[in-house]
Parts: C-alpha cells; structure tokens; sequence
C-alpha cells in the first residue's frame, strides 16, 4: 500500500512540477486553498484576487467532495507540501535519525494553531485584497519559480518546515496547515474510515506507531478523527489484517472492505470532473456592471492582449467609463478572463445607445484625462482589430 501511495505523490508531484517549471504554467490557478482565500472577494465583488482564477472554486469543490467520501486523501495523496514532507521524514528514518514523539496532550494544543493560521490568513487576504499568505507560503516557494513577488519568509518557512520533518512526521500538515483546517471539518463526517474488529485485535499497538498523524488506531472501534489522510499505514502495518483486524471502507454495520484501488479512483475522478466542469462551464474571474440593464442588450466578445490580472481588468474599467469624445453611452456588463498572453473579455451592452465598434474604441484609444491634464495611452490591444480600418467601428 506504501509503494502505491508512493507512486501516486510521485506522478501529481510530477505533474505539479512539469507544470510549473517546463510548460510555466501558472499552477495558482488550480491551488484548491486559492478558492477559500478567494471567495469573499468574488461574493461581494465579483472578481478574483490576482493570480488566481474561477478554476480555484472548481477544484475546491472536487477536493471537498473528496474528503467527504475518503476523508482527507488529498493531504496524503496529492499535496506536493505533504508528499515532501513524508518523504523527508522517510529519509530521516534511514539517516538513523532520532524520531520525536510529541506527547498527545501537546499534539492536540499545537493541532489547534492551524484554525489561528486559517483566521489570520483569511482575515488578512480578505482586508487588503491580496495573497498575503504566499509571502509565507511553503508551497508557493515551491511553485512560484522565484516570481518578483516571492520573499524570503517562503524559502524560510518552507526550510523549518522540511528541517523537522526529517525527525518529525508531517509537522506543518499537522499543525500549521490552513487548509487542513479548512478539511478537518469535512473530514470528521466524511463516508470512508478505518475500521477495528476488536475480536481480531490483539492490541499490539502497530496501528497506532505507525501512523503519521498520530492517531490512537488501536483504541478506536473506527477512525473517525478528522487527522485522518487515509494513507492505510496502519492497515499495511497490522499484523492480523488477513483476519480482519483491520479494514477500510464505510462505517458499520456495512463488513465490505474497500481497496486502495478504489480510493485512488474515486480520489482522481473527483480532481477530474473538477478540471472537466471548469473547461465546460467557464465563469468569469473579473465582472462589473455600469448603470441599469435595459430591455435589449447585445454582446460583443473580444481577446485582448495584457489583460493578465485583476489590476488589468481594472485599468480596462476606467478606458470604458472615461468621459471624452468615445464615452460609452447607457449600460455595460464587463465579464474578463484575465490571462497572461490573450485574454477572454465579454461586453454586454445597450444595443440601442452603444455599438460594438464604440465599445472597441474605448478599449484601444487614448483618454485625455482632464483632472490630471494628460493623455493616456491604453495599453490593449484587440486580437484582429486595427483602429485605423473603418470598415471595422
């Protein structure tokens, strides 16, 4: 179970990997935490914080639907953070490393520190409107390729973090995580669970010293702690799990085990719809509306160049509502796909007070700025529009 657990941290590491460092993609974007930090601001004003995007809601979702059917198989499975940090604890073990173990009383006092972090982080992005938490973020340290943005408190946290996992299991998922604090919940009312038959037990505690989370196994009738990643260490290391002493799957009275097979399916089906219903159903990152939805509108949808983020999306807001010689006229809905080559923008508009090639023209064309006394070039471009061709206005 080890060994295909391990195969599978290796592939969506890989994946993470491949992605950021050989297509340079921007892998903020399907970052399921992304989603919690950024659902505030899309509920109150309909645009997303920079660098993230709707595919964030979408495979939050997934993840959530996840860890309420296989409890928190994300963290053990896919998170690059926790895959990293196993592995260093793994190879702590073969150093010869001395392992601490944190009495149960301080583990319990410490898990409590990642719901601080989750409050501090929220309240933070929330207030300014920005990631602050990736100043910080051991993950972003890994995925960022040293971006402009990036400090040195990442590269800080993310080496504290790796130093003691290698003679502590997985403390920055146990102890710090937000969004194992955004899980736990979830989790502790999720389907799957390790399950106990005392009457094939023989309360040789292996269970339990070999789980990564700390998790009293041997003392449960069924492992409903919200901790658990269901990595099956402990089934793998019972001794009298032919007999049954052991098992995964749903709560009792229901005796069918599950198997590790159908965990990783239901765990890669549930990522895989997420990533499918985002391409099909694509929803805006960045809206807003001017003035009063009359009976008729007509839509107009455009690429534009270095519409890449929410700053963008902004500038673009002040080019349709300038107030000079190609002001648009009435109402205007502006729905945008901010990204970092060709961006997606649909303009809903008042068909009987404003045309498409008006619309074109407030995006490409200067605006005199009569408060500042300067002209300001708009830095857009339409793909296939030149503004000097009449034939197209």
């Amino acid at each position: 179970m080890t060994r295909t657990r391990r195969l599978v941290q290796l592939a969506f590491l890989a994946l993470v990997l491949v992605g950021v460092f050989v297509y340079r993609a921007n892998c903020e974007l399907w970052c399921p935490f992304g989603g919690v930090e950024a659902l505030y601001t899309y509920a109150t004003e309909g645009n997303m914080l920079c660098s993230l995007g709707t595919s964030n809601f979408f495979i939050l979702g997934g993840v959530l639907l996840s860890v309420l059917l296989l409890r928190r198989a994300f963290c053990g499975y896919m998170c690059p953070i926790g895959t990293l940090s196993e592995w260093l604890g793994g190879l702590g073990k073969r150093l010869g490393t001395t392992r601490w173990q944190v009495p149960p009383r301080l583990d319990r006092v410490l898990g409590l520190v990642k719901y601080v972090v989750l409050v501090v982080v929220l309240t933070a992005t929330w207030r300014a409107g920005e990631l602050l938490f990736r100043g910080y973020d051991p993950c972003y340290a890994l995925i960022s390729r040293h971006g402009t943005d990036i400090t040195h408190w990442a590269y800080v946290v993310a080496g504290a973090a790796a130093v003691v996992s290698v003679a502590v299991s997985v403390p920055f998922c146990r102890w710090f995580c937000p969004f194992a604090a955004v899980l736990s919940p979830f989790s502790r009312v999720a389907l799957a669970r390790v399950r106990r038959e005392e009457s094939a037990c023989t309360s040789c505690g292996q269970c339990s010293r070999r789980c990564p989370m700390a998790i009293p196994v041997e003392s449960m009738q069924q492992v409903t702690d919200a901790r658990c990643t269901s990595c099956l260490t402990c089934v793998e290391a019972c001794p009298q799990r032919a007999a049954g002493a052991l098992s995964w799957g749903p709560p009792k009275p229901i005796r069918q085990a599950w198997s590790q097979a159908a965990l990783i399916t239901v765990m890669v089906l549930c990522t895989s719809a997420a990533v499918a219903a985002c391409y099909a159903f694509p929803m805006p990152s960045f809206v807003k509306t001017h003035g009063t939805a009359p009976p008729e509108t007509a839509t107009v949808d455009l690429e534009i160049y270095d519409l890449t983020c929410r700053g963008r999306a902004n500038l673009l807001v002040y080019y349709l509502e300038r107030d000079d010689l190609f002001a648009l006229d009435g109402y205007w809905k502006l729905e945008a796909w901010p990204d970092p080559t060709l961006a997606r923008v649909r303009i809903t508009y008042d068909s009987a007070r404003c045309s498409e090639g008006a619309i074109r023209m407030a995006v490409t064309e200067s605006y005199y700025d009569a408060v500042g006394n300067v002209w300001r070039q708009s830095p857009f471009v339409i793909e296939g529009y030149d503004p000097l061709d009449a034939g197209m206005l």
